[in-house]
Formats: structure tokens, sequence, C-alpha cells
């Protein structure tokens, strides 16, 4: 139907219908999804009986994979593990080269021989590494890789 008037005229009729109670308007394409989706599931419908006709099971839906949490890393030590550093790793690492002491310093001697607590356990990007606290030492603890560090079997110690 093709509607050949003024612009008064079409908006006239918008205000006419607009004012109609909602029964007695038609909305046909409001309607046309609902066809669509009945349509669809017909199809399905037959599709299934034609494959139990032919001795096929059915396809079943697919169902999304279960929700997996991410996997908790897998440290080599635990928190409150007592440990003492490897001098020779210490000394030939980067961590050694940012303090900027002397070379032959004996201010870090207690990190060699004295007990040492693992406070917390990270993994960075450049790797796993270990907070390392002194006990009886009043120094503020240290972010150390784990792999310059050794596990103390006991607590007893003597400093020399």
């Amino acid at each position: 139907m093709a509607f050949s008037g003024t612009l008064s005229q079409l908006s006239s009729l918008s205000t006419i219908s607009s004012s109609l109670p909602v029964s007695s308007r038609r909305f046909t394409l409001r309607s046309l999804p609902q066809f669509t989706i009945k349509a669809e599931a017909e199809k399905e419908k037959q599709s299934t009986k034609a494959a139990k006709s032919d001795g096929e099971t059915p396809a079943a839906p697919a169902k999304p994979p279960p929700k997996t949490l991410p996997k908790k890393p897998v440290y080599s030590m635990k928190k409150g593990q007592i440990v003492r550093v490897e001098k020779e790793k210490y000394l030939n690492s980067i961590n050694y080269l940012s303090v900027g002491h002397p070379i032959f310093y004996k201010g870090l001697d207690y990190i060699y021989e004295d007990r040492g607590e693992v406070l917390d356990i990270r993994v960075f990007e450049t790797g796993e590494y270990a907070l390392v606290g002194w006990v009886g030492i009043p120094t503020a603890p240290a972010w150390l890789p784990t792999d310059m560090l050794i596990k103390s079997e006991k607590l007893v110690y003597e400093r020399l």
C-alpha cells in the first residue's frame, strides 16, 4: 500500500494510530520472530526424527566446558622455612651488584652464616623469589631468588 500525501497528513495518521487501543492495532512485525523460532524448532524435530528412522543417534547438544580455576603455583619452599644464602651464588648475582658494596665487604656475612626465615614466596617474571628476614639481626627483609637459598635442617645454629 503506497501512501501519496503530504507530511501533515502523514503525521495526523500517526497520531490517530497512537490513540487507538492496543488490542485494535496490528503488530505483524512483532509476531514474526515467534514464527521463525517455531519454524526452526520444527525443523530440528524433523531432523531428529529422520536420524532416528535412519538408525543414527542424534548428536547431543554441545555443553560448555566446565570452568576451571587457575592452578596454584608449586613453590620450592614454604613460608616459615629456615634458610641461609649460598655465598658464591650471591656474590656472582645481580642482587649483590645492585647493592654497590665494595669487594670483600664483611657487613653482609650474616646472610651466609645466620639463619633467615622465609616470610613470603612469589613468582615474578624473572623467577621465584622469597622474602627472607634474618632472625636476631635488625635489618629489613630482602627478596632473594630461591635458587641461591640453602634450606637448613635444624633451627639450632652457632654464630661465629
